[in-house]
């Protein structure tokens, strides 16, 4: 008896599962980001320009205004190219707070736009660029410290350009002329970055080890990566040339002579990621972390991978030493390299299956943001430094250094008008001197007691300023100088004191006072122990 065969049972019918809501098109959420990051880039121009109407130059701000009265290719401080952007603001000479302030408003607001086109030009979506710009722009560093007229603010820009444009020319065949434009203009901007600042000299090893990278080779055995770098070093050469023909002033000073007490300490170090943490705001910070570890990472990816990785490491150990080692290190010495991570970073959301974190980066935007609001509201609204505890010392409020200038100088005005003869302004330190010589510009001569050598010994030579006829001194409740003691054999003339109110609270102090030479019982005048 044969068994019947089973026939086999079709298989059940299954519903396709309903269809998920589709994602939002690249494209519309790239246009969604830029409205976004357009949105608060105007913002934060608006914000500005307001801050330009109502401050004063910072002390170091005015520093580089004097700059413009003194044109020289390099200074103690810093190259000469911020000298030169403030004489052109200022029309050949110092220009006012206002000028220069509305100008790096403007600069401020173009350089995170300038990180959303370095991110495209390394492959980035339209949305991850924007996100980018959007996180950069909001930063404190760059919404806060690019306003002021500083190296950083040139240094910054010319920095992203130098990534966007050598990404641009990697990214191209050896033989387009686009590669041949990028090499050239990537080694033009890092020349505009070291003449900015001598933190951008690291931009040309960095580029060398990206051109020598595996996956530039066949640029590399072009000239254009080499000749971009050569077209940079001209750009760069005259402030090479005027250092070692002065004896390399800068470096003595920046390495000798303002490291007393320096050396690497757990002090340093505190300040060194503190300082990231305070500068960048908290999760931006985290956020900067992980994404130059991700860059570590995967910095053999590609050639864009290895340009941003020759970008980060390079300056950062370089710089991240230095702050170890100097007790004057500033946290925003950093920032430059920190570029470079927050484009990958771009790169990374732009992947396909990159799991990407748009809850965190958010909340980091939103705490920079808060952040920014805060201190803008401190600077700008004066009733609220009522809030400060009565105990609190005005000394150590920065803020302050941006108020209360146009007061003293009026007053000194007044009385250079009263007085006739030989007289020279000195203040106690360089941050005093600065505000008064690019307020009087070059109509005044004003010298400078700071303990160290400074510029102006260069200025107005303290040989020089000790044997004037008279000396006006100005100082403020920040020092404890004591005339006295810095003018002997002088004879007080005349005082007068301008007390400068925030929130109803004397937020500085300043103490003018005349002193003239005194007569000896000879009927000669006493020129001190420099005269004769």
């Amino acid at each position: 008896m044969k068994r019947r065969r089973k026939r086999p049972r079709a298989p059940a019918k299954r519903h396709p599962p309903s269809p998920s809501p589709a994602p939002l098109p690249e494209r519309a959420e790239g246009t969604r980001a830029i409205a976004l990051f357009a949105a608060v880039s105007a913002a934060l121009l608006a914000v500005r320009i307001v801050a330009a109407w109502v401050v004063g130059f910072g002390d170091s701000e005015a520093l580089y205004a004097c700059y413009a009265l003194h044109p020289a290719p390099a200074y103690l401080d810093h190259p000469g190219l911020v000298g030169v952007f403030a004489r052109a603001l200022g029309s050949g000479g110092a220009p006012s707070p206002f000028t220069a302030h509305v100008a790096t408003a403007a600069l401020a607001t173009a350089t995170p736009w300038l990180a959303a086109w370095a991110a495209r030009a390394c492959g980035a979506t339209r949305g991850a660029a924007a996100t980018a710009g959007l996180v950069i722009a909001v930063t404190p560093e760059i919404a806060i410290g690019l306003f002021a007229m500083t190296p950083d603010a040139l240094l910054a820009p010319a920095w992203l350009a130098v990534i966007g444009a050598a990404a641009t020319a990697l990214a191209a065949p050896p033989s387009a002329s686009r590669a041949a434009a990028g090499f050239v203009f990537a080694g033009l901007f890092a020349g505009v970055a070291a003449a900015s600042k001598v933190t951008g000299l690291l931009l040309f090893p960095a580029l060398a080890l990206a051109y020598a990278a595996p996956p530039a080779r066949r640029h590399a055995r072009s000239i254009w990566p080499w000749a971009g770098l050569a077209a940079g070093a001209l750009v760069v050469a005259p402030v090479a040339l005027f250092e070692a023909s002065h004896g390399w002033p800068m470096l003595a000073h920046r390495l000798v002579a303002t490291q007393s007490g320096a050396g690497v300490s757990l002090r340093n170090a505190g300040a060194l990621v503190g300082g990231q943490i305070a500068y960048l705001s908290p999760i931006v910070a985290f956020l900067a972390a992980a994404a130059s570890l991700d860059l570590v990472r995967r910095r053999r990816d590609d050639a864009a991978s290895h340009l941003l990785f020759a970008a980060f490491a390079l300056p950062f150990a370089a710089l991240a030493a230095l702050s170890l080692w100097s007790r004057v290190a500033e946290p925003h010495w950093l920032a430059p390299a920190l570029l470079a991570p927050a484009i990958h970073a771009a790169r990374r959301a732009s992947s396909p299956g990159t799991r990407a974190t748009p809850r965190l980066v958010a909340w980091g935007a939103g705490v920079a943001v808060a952040i920014v609001a805060a201190v803008h509201a401190w600077v700008l609204v004066p009733p609220l430094a009522r809030l400060a505890p009565k105990s609190s010392d005005p000394r150590y409020d920065i803020a302050n250094e941006l108020f209360g200038w146009p007061a003293a100088i009026a007053q000194i005005r007044d009385t250079m008008r009263d007085e006739s003869g030989d007289l020279v302004i000195v203040g106690p330190h360089w941050v005093v001197c600065a505000q008064i010589h690019a307020a009087l510009g070059p109509g005044a001569r004003v010298g400078c007691a700071t303990p160290i050598r400074d510029d102006f010994d260069d200025w107005e030579p303290r040989a020089g300023w000790e044997r004037a006829e008279k000396i006006l001194f100005v100082t403020d409740n920040r020092f404890d100088a004591d005339p006295a003691r810095l003018f002997p054999g002088r004879a007080l003339a005349r005082t007068a004191r301008v007390d400068v109110l925030r929130g109803g609270r004397v937020a500085r102090a300043f103490s003018i006072s005349l002193w003239e030479r005194a007569a000896r019982a000879d009927g000669r005048l006493d020129f001190g122990p420099t005269g004769r």
